[in-house]
């Protein structure tokens, strides 16, 4: 797990609550484009896979918070790939302020692959899997 995607992100108003600091749930949303952004870097994008029948959907996410951003905070967003198979990816994150190097939150997700039609669990097409060994492996 040593080779991390990075996506910069900036805190702005609608992402806070009333208290000026983000909101919990936009971690979630920060980490998400973080692992969007990823497959895009490696070559793919979700609205064409919908055209292999083939979707990637949130199994799993755990969460820790430990420090507050807060408005017009430059963040680090991260997403590695911990562990992969034919159907499942499971991505360590972090949302770290870029000023300061402090880690705000960390997480594991797992996503898992689904067929579009029937939303049932399969195996990732060859080119998709092949792409995310290359870039565990440190190419792509």
């Amino acid at each position: 797990m040593d080779r991390q995607f990075v996506l910069p992100v900036r805190v702005y108003i609608e992402d806070t609550d009333a208290g000026g600091i983000v909101y919990y749930v936009n971690y979630l949303k920060f980490m998400e484009r973080a692992r969007t952004e990823w497959l895009r870097s490696i070559g793919f994008q979700h609205y064409t896979l919908l055209d292999d029948d083939f979707l990637f959907v949130v199994h799993r996410a755990e969460v820790d918070y430990r420090r507050p951003a807060r408005i017009d905070d430059e963040l680090r967003v991260t997403a590695a790939v911990e562990r992969h198979g034919r159907a499942s990816l499971l991505f360590r994150q972090q949302v770290v302020r870029a000023a300061d190097g402090e880690v705000l939150a960390e997480g594991l997700v797992k996503v898992a692959c689904v067929s579009r039609a029937k939303l049932a669990p399969r195996p990732m097409p060859d080119n998709i899997y092949a792409a995310v060994r290359a870039w565990c492996a440190g190419g792509a």
